[in-house]
C-alpha cells in the first residue's frame, strides 16, 4: 500500500539492474526513491523512467566510500526530500584476481567499496531510524560473504565484512525498532553483461536460471513490509538451478 505521508528509500550504488529495479519497486509503493552513483549523470534514465512510472525519484552524485559525503548525502534527503524509512546498501566490486597477482592498492579498494562504505551509510542512516524509532536497513550480500573461492579473496574477504557489520547492527538496533537485513544473492542475474559475456548461462533465462532483477526487488520490498514479530535477518536469493 502507498505510504500516507512522504518517506524516502535510500538506494546506494543504484545501478542499471538490482539497484534500479529495488529503486522502482520502492517508488510503486509511495516512496520516494533517492538513488546514488558516483556520477549523477548515469542516473538520469532511471530516475525519468519513475517519473514517467507516476512514482517520485531524486538522483545524488555520492562517493559512498567518503566519510564527509555520506554525511551531507543523508543531510541533504533527510532536509530537502523525506525522512529515510528504508536504506539499500547495494555496491558490488566484485573484481576477481588470483592472490599471488593481488595488488595491496586494489584489495583495501574493493573492501572499500563493498564493506566500508556500507558501514558509513549504515551508520548514518542508523541515527535518524533510532531517533524515529523506526526502519529497516537492507545489506547486498554474496555468496562470497558465507565462503571464499578461489580468484576471490579481496571481494570475499569484503562481503564477509559487510555480513559481521549486518549481524551487529541488527542485534544492535533490532531491540531499537530498526529492521536490519542481509541478503545472500547468489548466482548470475540477467544484465547486458551476463548476456554479453556469458551468453550459454543467459541462455538458461527462458528455464528461470538466472535472476530476474525485479523479482529480487519484490524480495526487498517483502522484508521492508514484514511485521517486527517476525523479521528475517538474512535472506538466500538463487535460482532453482543454482548449486549450492
Amino acid at each position: 500500500m502507498p505510504t500516507t505521508s512522504p518517506q524516502a528509500a535510500l538506494i546506494v550504488g543504484a545501478g542499471d539492474a538490482t539497484g534500479g529495479a529495488i529503486a522502482k519497486r520502492f517508488a510503486r509503493e509511495g516512496l520516494i526513491a533517492c538513488v546514488t552513483r558516483r556520477s549523477a549523470d548515469k542516473l538520469a534514465p532511471l530516475v525519468d523512467e519513475i517519473s514517467a512510472s507516476g512514482g517520485q525519484a531524486r538522483g545524488f552524485a555520492s562517493d559512498a566510500r567518503k566519510e564527509e559525503d555520506v554525511v551531507a548525502l543523508v543531510e541533504q534527503i533527510e532536509r530537502e526530500v523525506a525522512p529515510i524509512d528504508v536504506m539499500v546498501f547495494n555496491i558490488g566490486a566484485n573484481v576477481p584476481c588470483s592472490i599471488l597477482d593481488e595488488t595491496a592498492r586494489k584489495y583495501f579498494k574493493i573492501w572499500e567499496m563493498a564493506c566500508f562504505s556500507g558501514f558509513l551509510v549504515g551508520r548514518e542512516v542508523a541515527k535518524r531510524m533510532v531517533a524515529r524509532g523506526h526502519g529497516t536497513i537492507i545489506f547486498t550480500g554474496a555468496t562470497a560473504g558465507l565462503r571464499g573461492s578461489a580468484n576471490f579473496a579481496a571481494f570475499a574477504g569484503a562481503k564477509h565484512a559487510l555480513r559481521a557489520l549486518a549481524q551487529s547492527m541488527a542485534r544492535e538496533l533490532g531491540p531499537r525498532n530498526v529492521h536490519v537485513a542481509h541478503v545472500v544473492v547468489d548466482g548470475a542475474i540477467d544484465t547486458a553483461f551476463i548476456r554479453d559475456n556469458f551468453p550459454e548461462r543467459y541462455a538458461t533465462k527462458e528455464q528461470d536460471g538466472i535472476l530476474n532483477p525485479d523479482h529480487i526487488a519484490d524480495n526487498y520490498w517483502h522484508l521492508h513490509q514484514q511485521p517486527r514479530d517476525a523479521w528475517t535477518h538474512e535472506l538466500d536469493l538463487r535460482p532453482w538451478q543454482e548449486r549450492w
